[in-house]
């Protein structure tokens, strides 16, 4: 039998446009968008939307959900649910787990577990390593979301800091390459001397003069001169820098660019006068940095310059967290808090509506090149997101969905609420409430 959702008088924001309509879902697609439509069949749910917003569910493309081998700070099916309450309908998992993605095999553990658990549509990023170019090349880039590559410090065998090993990876494979950029001598060299200055006692808000801009854009120039030289697709994650957003052009359609960039909501929303307040809690590498480098940031997302928001999930207990600022692991949970960050910006004149849907939906789609979703589209998946913008709540431990249980946005009022999210049709989160998981998919690619 078909399921049927009707929603009622919402206003759709999709393609640079608001506007009311109805909204039918059959199964697991929208089937007709349309000013009045009549529920015919007695079987069909109606959801009124009177005074709600409708966005096509956002698309994290950078995510850390710490499966396997760190579950005790998150695990794919508490990740998955806490973003599918922030409005977070497909994500992308990152590879430093426990063990890392780096063979195929363990890739596709990964992608097993979240068949089984996942409440989100999934893919994940395979990883590189400095010696691992031949599992690379097996990557089948139709069925998996990119490679990833930590240019800057990382667990484990997953710095590339071999550039002849990195030359050859822009040069053979066909995978989007996503990095994390900053230099690793700068940081190490940096560490040293507040090390010393402060006797192992480093305050958090010398994060980051440790990560500095220099370090970033050291990085990510080479990075992007790399992809120019060998005709790579490269996409920056995590921008945190005004000066690296002079690397990016806006000069052409995002589907034709082969240079790309993300930047988080945390980068767009702290600065570093922050760290008094927040300290470790709001330590993540990159570091965030000044408020003229979120200014920066600000402009290059409105520009164009940079084509994606995400989240960077990374999530670490309380314990860790609060540990002194060397031993306090970098990396905090967002995927709950994230869009309804982003409509405060909006309600504070920073950004529109349609904007936000552009640089977390449409444009992941684009940039991913994945099939029939980012979009309110007749014959698209259904992932969609109700959101009253009039729906004032604070967050606190309470309602916090994450494995971890606190959040740096503990204490914020937000005033919009994520009140319904649809997975492929199903409506698996209403008003702080999970019903029963629906069926999450593995993303596809039309490359």
């Amino acid at each position: 039998m078909i399921k049927r959702i009707l929603i009622k008088n919402a206003t759709v924001v999709n393609e640079g446009k608001s506007f009311l309509s109805d909204v039918l879902i059959e199964d697991d697609r929208i089937s007709s968008i349309d000013k009045s439509i009549s529920s015919k069949h007695p079987d069909t749910r109606i959801i009124n939307a009177d005074g709600l917003h409708l966005l096509p569910g956002m698309i994290d493309d950078q995510v850390h959900f710490r499966e396997p081998g760190l579950t005790h700070k998150e695990d794919i099916e508490s990740g998955s649910k806490a973003a599918v309450a922030g409005g977070i309908t497909s994500f992308i998992e990152m590879p430093n787990t426990q063990p890392q993605a780096v063979t195929i095999e363990e890739l596709e553990k990964k992608f097993s577990r979240a068949a089984e658990t996942s409440w989100a549509n999934y893919s994940f990023m395979f990883g590189g390593t400095n010696d691992n170019l031949e599992e690379i090349l097996k990557v089948d880039e139709k069925k998996v979301a990119g490679l990833k590559l930590f240019l800057g410090s990382s667990t484990g065998n997953m710095l590339v800091d071999d550039e002849k090993v990195l030359e050859e990876i822009f040069s053979k494979t066909p995978l989007l390459i996503s990095v994390h950029c900053e230099d690793e001598n700068i940081i190490q060299e940096n560490t040293r001397k507040f090390t010393e200055e402060y006797d192992g006692d480093i305050p958090v808000e010398k994060h980051p003069e440790i990560r500095t801009a220099e370090a970033c854009y050291t990085s990510s120039s080479k990075a992007v001169a790399l992809a120019k030289k060998t005709g790579a697709r490269l996409h920056v994650f995590h921008v945190s820098t005004g000066v690296e957003t002079k690397l990016f052009s806006n000069k052409i359609p995002l589907k034709d660019k082969k240079i790309t960039a993300e930047v988080c909501v945390h980068h767009l929303w702290f600065t570093d006068k922050d760290y008094a307040e927040k300290g470790t809690k709001i330590k993540w590498n990159p570091a965030v940095k000044t408020e003229e480098d979120r200014e920066m940031l600000w402009k290059a997302l409105l520009d164009d310059r940079i084509d994606v928001i995400a989240t960077d999930h990374a999530p670490h207990t309380i314990e860790e967290k609060n540990k002194t600022y060397l031993e306090a692991p970098s990396g905090g949970p967002l995927v709950q808090h994230a869009l309804v960050a982003l409509i405060e910006m909006h309600r504070r004149g920073r950004i529109s509506m349609e904007k936000i849907v552009e640089k977390t939906a449409h444009n992941p789609a684009i940039l991913f090149q994945i099939k029939d979703r980012g979009y309110i589209r007749e014959g698209y998946k259904a992932d969609l997101v109700l959101v009253d913008l009039n729906a004032p709540w604070a967050v606190k431990k309470e309602n916090i969905f994450y494995k971890c249980g606190w959040s740096p946005f503990e204490g914020t009022t937000f005033r919009s609420r994520v009140t319904h999210t649809l997975v492929n049709g199903e409506l698996v989160y209403e008003m702080f409430k999970f019903n029963k998981k629906g069926k999450a998919e593995r993303l596809t690619f039309n490359r």
